[in-house]
């Protein structure tokens, strides 16, 4: 595939955006480690929601949906779209409660929720676990999706994407710092949204594939279509439906769909100006991540079925892609190559901006776990804010080296969402919790990060798992697997929690003091400190868990309605479209007034 000047063109223009805006904000950026990782808490709802959708919006998102849809159709989305609800958890419960804790990670929390030195031990290897081994897993998958890209779209070997791709956003990551990302991520947002919605509009257009009405009469993709899964498939509906609405948003940590909120998404949380413009990022990004970015990607992996059908076909058609990196995921790339000039730049620029504004957020993030929780309080108590800075522009530069590593190794990013899925089942409930019962204590946590972890490995790294819940030949259904990890995981850290101490009432008194949780979960601890004249309570300010609960059942009927409302249009089935649409305006009007009583409870 050849490109011409004016693809180059698109190409070198933004790069040179998007490093300029690194360079100019670095020496803000430097002067201090709040700057750098946080840009000094002044950050407006509207661009950190785009920055949130701008950093989800990976190269290893497009190839994903493209291997979800190929492999179990468009309903198959629900193993992520079911995080919906744990995002708008995030919104109208948590989103204010962590924008209160000022904290500079979600790890420092630890500190304030918990205490002694299982609380210390937890924030330190939460640090590395979290910001290294998980950080890490997740950027390799970007970069896998990268070197896809570069391999179909540019002959590209391997290793010379990673090189590329890889120094030129470390670079700009480590000069920027958290205001280059978020600046940067304005950009990114248009360019991806711009080369997806073009990509989409011409690849179903093509000839191969006959417009939109041809390509919902072919025969590779009618039974493809259905929002929701086939009910009389048993094992389809349980799997992509029952168990990630019923179990999966609650009970895994996944990255940017932690339930109680964490992560970048915490980051951002963090660094709003105040807690309605927390709330207000977060339900933004909700909004565009769920309700209207997939449909680009699924009108291209529809169209891929009829261009390349198979896996053979796409081997063919691309020979001298290695056949470890062979997947339905290449569907995507392989589409893209059909692009003409100019819109194929435009396409390269915004799967390049994708990428970068992915791996820059994820290079922050984690390099300021190693900062704040590892190294300022393990290493160097007493670091000077630039000797902070100075780590953390070294720790994005490991970060960036070991995940290019790994990616090398990988296959397909249906595989890697797997495990990390299973790695983080049955820790989600804690994290959900912590805020709003007393009795959960750091123990509870760290045997719910062993225990999930050490289970998945042995279910997915050794011959138990297949012999036990093998599709084909073993004992139980395939699906029984993530259940079993989420209720023998569980079972151990509730267990811990009763065996072990609760926090001390001074750790629990300064923490309701602080973010006033409220609710029936805090009765115990309120009651006590009443009883020795402690005062914690601030009375201004009203529970506001039902009216959020509340709020985040409406925002889900109103983002699924406009979710499944745009599929059918789409499709040409006015009638469902309708009344979908409909549904979503009533929801609208009806969360209006919710959000308008909830500020009521907000200081």
């Amino acid at each position: 595939m050849e490109l011409s000047t004016l693809d180059y063109s698109f190409i070198i223009v933004f790069f040179s955006l998007v490093l300029g805006i690194g360079v100019y904000v670095s020496k803000k950026s430097g002067k201090n480690s709040s700057e750098f990782f946080l840009s000094g808490r002044t950050m407006p709802w509207w661009l950190l929601g785009l920055s949130m959708v701008a950093t989800t919006f990976s190269t290893d998102t497009p190839n994903l949906v493209t291997d979800i849809v190929r492999t179990n159709g468009v309903s198959g989305n629900w193993v992520w779209w079911a995080f919906l609800i744990t995002g708008l958890l995030t919104v109208f419960v948590y989103a204010k409660l962590w924008r209160k804790s000022n904290v500079n990670t979600d790890l420092e929390f630890y500190e304030m929720r918990y205490g002694g030195k299982p609380a210390e031990f937890l924030r330190k290897f939460r640090a590395v676990y979290l910001g290294v081994i998980f950080n890490v897993i997740t950027m390799s998958a970007v970069t896998l999706a990268a070197i896809k890209i570069g391999g179909i779209m540019l002959g590209l070997e391997p290793w010379q994407t990673v090189i590329s791709a890889g120094l030129i956003t470390v670079t700009f990551s480590a000069l920027g710092g958290f205001k280059g990302v978020v600046y940067t991520d304005f950009l990114l947002f248009f360019v991806a949204m711009g080369g997806a919605i073009g990509a989409a509009y011409y690849l179903v257009n093509i000839p191969e594939v006959g417009g939109i009405q041809a390509l919902m009469e072919n025969e590779n993709v009618t039974s493809k279509l259905d929002i929701l899964p086939d009910f009389s498939n048993k094992k389809a509906l349980i799997t992509l439906f029952i168990i990630p609405l019923a179990v999966q948003w609650w009970s895994s940590w996944y990255p940017g769909a932690e339930p109680g909120g964490g992560g970048y998404i915490a980051q951002r949380m963090l660094a709003a100006k105040d807690e309605n413009h927390a709330i207000g990022a977060t339900f933004f990004f909700n909004i565009m991540h769920y309700a209207l970015r997939p449909w680009p990607w699924i009108l291209v992996a529809l169209a891929s079925l009829v261009v390349y059908p198979d896996i053979a076909s796409i081997h063919e058609a691309f020979p001298n892609v290695a056949e470890s990196k062979l997947g339905h995921d290449l569907a995507y790339s392989a589409m893209l190559t059909k692009l003409p000039s100019g819109l194929l730049g435009l396409v390269l620029a915004s799967l390049i901006a994708a990428y970068m504004s992915t791996i820059s957020t994820q290079l922050n993030w984690g390099s300021s776990y190693i900062v704040f929780d590892f190294y300022k309080q393990q290493v160097k108590p007493t670091a000077t804010e630039k000797e902070l800075v100075a780590v953390g522009r070294i720790s994005t530069v490991v970060l960036m080296v070991l995940s290019a590593g790994l990616a090398l190794a990988l296959q397909n990013a249906l595989q890697l969402f797997d495990v990390l899925l299973a790695f983080g089942a049955g820790t989600g409930l804690i994290f959900i919790l912590r805020w709003f019962w007393w009795r959960i204590n750091a123990w509870s946590e760290i045997t719910a990060m062993f225990a999930s972890g050490i289970i998945s490995i042995i279910f997915k790294l050794t011959p138990l798992g297949p012999y036990l819940f093998a599709a084909e030949t073993g004992v139980f259904p395939d699906w029984a697997e993530y259940l079993f990890i989420v209720l023998i995981t569980t079972a151990i850290w509730m267990a811990a929690t009763f065996m072990t101490q609760p926090e001390s009432k001074g750790v629990l008194r300064g923490f309701y003091k602080k973010i006033q949780p409220g609710g029936p979960g805090w009765s115990k601890v309120v009651k006590e400190a009443a009883a020795d004249n402690v005062e914690i309570i601030n009375t201004k300010e009203k529970w506001s868990v039902p009216s959020g609960i509340t709020a985040m059942l409406l925002g889900c009927v109103l983002i699924y309605s406009i979710m499944f409302a745009t599929g059918y249009w789409i499709y040409g089935r006015t009638t469902q479209a309708m009344v979908l649409t409909v549904v979503a305006v009533i929801s609208g009007v009806l969360l209006i007034k919710a959000w308008n009583r909830m500020k009521d409870h907000i200081l």
